[in-house]
């Protein structure tokens, strides 16, 4: 009987490519967000008065200081993190190692988890939908428009939205997954196969513990007196 991860297994993902090269290109481009992500952060480190300016401006509408200094360096360490894990997944599919892999699954199973909880939330509190809209600057395009509708509409609008997240998060996620089983299962069954006739067949082990198996000394001999 096939099991339901077996079922769901596959070495191929969106536009037909294998699941290695997937989740190198899943890992370079969270790296490239987090660069760009952690480039305003330290360019908001080094100009804090310039941030605080486009931050508390008339367009914005509001005088809030949204981050401190505080609040920007947890920011940055979270970016740098984030970058390493990415980075890890990137070089564990690409040498094919599978623990490094396990960080950044992780990670996409809590920001999975996350996007749910938002989903539970606006479900359980459909008001909330409309709170933030009251947040949101008075220049904000559309805003008039948006708050007229009825609150149901937007309940279904942002429900429908997140859905459409969450099942493209989750595709990502059984993406890595894949390619964490692909990885880790070549390395468990790389087994040389050598025929000596038809009936028989002797399983060697692997080259690298082939290698560090030591060998074994001959008997001693003994001289016949």
């Amino acid at each position: 009987m096939i099991s339901p991860w077996d079922r769901w297994y596959s070495t191929s993902c969106c536009l037909c490519c294998h699941v290695r090269t997937g989740t190198i290109i899943l890992g370079i481009w969270y790296m490239l967000i987090n660069a760009v992500v952690l480039l305003i952060l330290l360019s908001a480190l080094n100009d804090p008065v310039q941030y605080r300016y486009h931050l508390t401006s008339s367009e914005l509408g509001t005088d809030i200081d949204v981050m401190d200094d505080a609040n920007i360096c947890i920011a940055t360490a979270i970016s740098l993190l984030m970058i390493l894990i990415c980075g890890m997944a990137t070089y564990g599919a690409y040498k094919q190692h599978a623990a490094w892999i396990i960080p950044f699954f992780c990670y996409q199973i809590f920001d999975f988890a996350l996007n749910t909880l938002v989903a539970i939330s606006v479900v359980v509190y459909p008001n909330t939908v409309q709170d933030y809209l009251q947040q949101l600057p008075g220049t904000f395009p559309y805003k008039e428009d948006i708050m007229s509708t009825n609150n149901m509409c937007l309940v279904f609008a942002v429900l429908l939205f997140i859905g459409c997240i969450l099942s493209f998060k989750a595709y990502l996620i059984g993406c890595v997954w894949n390619c964490y089983r692909y990885v880790s299962g070549r390395g468990t069954t790389e087994v040389l196969v050598y025929v000596t006739t038809n009936d028989t067949t002797v399983l060697l082990p692997p080259y690298e513990e082939a290698v560090s198996i030591p060998p074994k000394e001959p008997p001693p001999q003994y001289m016949q007196a």
